[in-house]
C-alpha cells in the first residue's frame, strides 16, 4: 500500500466537562433514529470482508411504506480488506482506576472551581457600589459628578488602558491550529488538559463500567479496525502519532461518539446502529479524532475563560446601575444569553465545521469513500423528520444543522477526492451513494403520494409533514 505524503493545508472544545458541561461531549450527532445497522455475532473479518460502495442504500426496499420500520443493513467494508494492525499505536486498555493518585488540581479545573466565586464577587461589588451611591447625600452626588466631568479624560485613559491590556493578552496568547493553520486563543497549557481529560476518562469509565463491550465482540473489532486504519493512514501527522488511541465501545442506544484530548475513544452502539456502512463510520470517527488532534477542548475552554473574565466587568456594572436586585438579575440573565448566542454557540459550530473538514481529510487519506459522509447527515435529517422531531433554528444549537452539514461536506468532497487520489487509493467503483440516496428518497415520496391519493386528498394534521431538501 503506497503511503500518502503528509497533508499540508494552510487554510483556516466544544463545551465539555473541561469547560464545566459534562454532557456536551456527547452531542456530536444528537438523538437520531436507530435505523440502519445490524451487526450480528460474526467475526470482525466477516464484518469487514465484502467490498462494496453502495453506501447510500438507506432503504433495502424502495417500495416500503412510509412510517414502516426501516430494515437493518450490514456494515460494508472499505474497498480493500485492510490488514490487521498488531503494531498500531493503539492500546487496548480495559483497566479502570476509580481512585487516581493524589495530585495538584490542573489549572483549568482550578478556574472552573473559582468561576462561581468570581461571579459572586462581581455581584457583591456592583451591589455595594449601588448602595453606596444611594446613601450619598444629594450635594455629595453633585460634587462627585462634577469631579467626574473634570477628570473625564483621565477616566477615559484608564478605561482605554484596561482595554489595551485585554487586547495585548489576547494577541500574545494566539497560536496556530494544527493542520488548518487557523489562529486561535489558547490560554491553558496542553499538559494540564491532558491531566483533566484523565479525570474525565475516570468519570466516563465509572458511568459505563458495566456496559463496555469485550474485545471479542464483532462491533468492538469493527471500531478497532476503523480507528487503526485511520491511524495508520494519518500517522505522518505529528498530532495523530503523538497520542495513544484507546478504544471503548459502550453498549448504549444513544447515537454518540467522542474522543477525549488524551486519545480515549468512546463509541456507542447506537452510532453503529445509525451508520449504513463502514465509510460513514470512518468519517464520523475521523471527525471525532480531528477534535482531539486540533485540541478543540482546550481552545473552547480558553475562549470561555477569556469571555467570562470580560463579562465580570459587565456583571459588576449591571448590579451597580440597576436600581433593584430583580432588574439586576434580569440584566445578568440577558448578558449571559447574549454571550452564549453571540459567541459560545457560533464558535462551537465553527469548531464542528473545522472537525468535519479535517475528519474528511483523514478519511480520504484512509481511502474511504468520502462521498458517504454527506449521506450520513441526510439520513439523520430524514430520521428526525420521520420521527416528527421539531426542527430548531441552527443559531440555537452548538452544532450545524444536518442540512447545512451535508451541504458543507458536499462542497468539501471534491477536494477530499483529490487527496484520496494523491494517496494512490483504488478508484471508487459503483454509483455515487449520494445519487442512490436521492433516488431512494424520490421513489419514497412518489410511492407515499400514490398511497395517499385514494384515501384522502387532505393531509392528516396528526402526521408530520415531510420535507426533504436534498431530494
Amino acid at each position: 500500500r503506497n503511503r500518502c505524503q503528509r497533508l499540508d493545508l494552510s487554510e483556516n472544545a466544544r463545551n465539555c466537562f473541561l469547560t464545566g458541561n459534562p454532557d456536551s461531549y456527547r452531542n456530536l450527532i444528537g438523538k437520531g433514529l436507530r435505523c440502519l445497522l445490524d451487526v450480528p455475532h460474526k467475526s470482525g473479518q466477516e464484518v469487514y470482508g465484502n467490498a462494496h460502495h453502495s453506501s447510500g442504500r438507506f432503504f433495502s426496499q424502495s417500495s416500503q411504506q412510509l412510517g414502516e420500520k426501516i430494515p437493518s443493513l450490514l456494515i460494508k467494508s472499505l474497498e480493500q480488506p485492510p490488514c490487521h494492525f498488531p503494531a498500531w499505536n493503539i492500546q487496548i486498555n480495559r483497566s479502570f482506576h476509580a481512585s487516581p493518585s493524589p495530585q495538584a488540581a490542573p489549572v483549568p479545573l482550578f478556574w472552573i472551581i473559582v468561576k462561581p466565586a468570581q461571579k459572586l464577587f462581581a455581584i457583591i461589588l456592583g451591589r455595594s457600589i449601588r448602595n453606596w451611591w444611594k446613601a450619598l447625600p444629594p450635594n455629595k452626588r453633585e460634587l462627585f459628578k462634577e469631579s467626574a466631568r473634570k477628570n473625564k479624560w483621565k477616566i477615559l485613559l484608564g478605561v482605554s488602558s484596561l482595554g489595551v491590556v485585554f487586547v495585548m493578552f489576547y494577541f500574545t496568547h494566539l497560536e496556530e491550529t494544527p493542520i488548518t493553520g487557523r489562529a486561535r486563543l489558547l490560554v491553558f497549557d496542553k499538559e494540564h488538559f491532558r491531566e483533566l481529560s484523565q479525570m474525565e476518562y475516570d468519570m466516563w469509565m465509572e458511568q459505563f463500567k458495566g456496559q463496555m463491550l469485550p474485545e471479542a465482540d464483532a462491533r468492538y473489532q469493527v471500531v478497532e479496525r476503523v480507528v487503526g486504519h485511520l491511524f495508520e493512514s494519518n500517522k505522518d501527522v505529528p498530532q495523530v502519532s503523538a497520542l495513544k488511541w484507546v478504544i471503548h465501545v459502550v453498549d448504549e442506544p444513544g447515537v454518540n461518539a467522542f474522543v477525549l484530548p488524551n486519545g480515549q475513544v468512546f463509541v456507542f452502539t447506537g452510532l453503529l446502529d445509525a451508520v449504513s456502512d463502514i465509510h460513514q463510520l470512518s468519517f464520523i470517527l475521523g471527525h471525532e479524532i480531528a477534535h482531539a488532534v486540533l485540541e478543540h477542548a482546550a481552545e473552547k475552554a480558553s475562549l470561555v475563560h477569556f469571555l467570562d473574565f470580560l463579562s465580570l466587568i459587565f456583571l459588576t456594572m449591571i448590579w451597580a446601575i440597576c436600581p433593584r436586585d430583580s432588574l439586576a438579575v434580569v440584566g445578568q440573565w440577558i448578558q449571559s444569553k447574549l454571550q452564549e448566542f453571540m459567541f459560545d454557540r457560533p464558535y462551537s459550530r465553527t469548531l464542528e465545521a473545522e472537525a468535519d473538514k479535517v475528519g474528511l481529510q483523514f478519511a480520504a487519506k484512509a481511502c474511504v469513500d468520502v462521498r458517504a459522509s454527506s449521506v450520513f447527515w441526510q439520513q439523520m435529517e430524514l430520521a428526525e423528520t420521520i420521527q416528527g422531531q421539531p426542527k430548531l433554528p441552527e443559531w440555537l444549537s452548538t452544532h450545524p444543522s444536518h442540512e447545512n452539514r451535508a451541504e458543507h461536506l458536499d462542497r468539501l468532497i471534491p477536494e477530499a477526492l483529490k487527496i484520496r487520489e494523491s494517496c494512490n487509493c483504488p478508484s471508487l467503483s459503483g454509483p455515487d451513494p449520494r445519487l442512490i440516496f436521492r433516488l431512494n428518497m424520490q421513489h419514497l415520496l412518489e410511492s407515499s403520494k400514490g398511497r395517499e391519493l385514494p384515501n384522502s386528498t387532505k393531509q392528516d394534521p396528526s402526521k408530520p409533514k415531510l420535507d426533504f431538501p436534498h431530494t
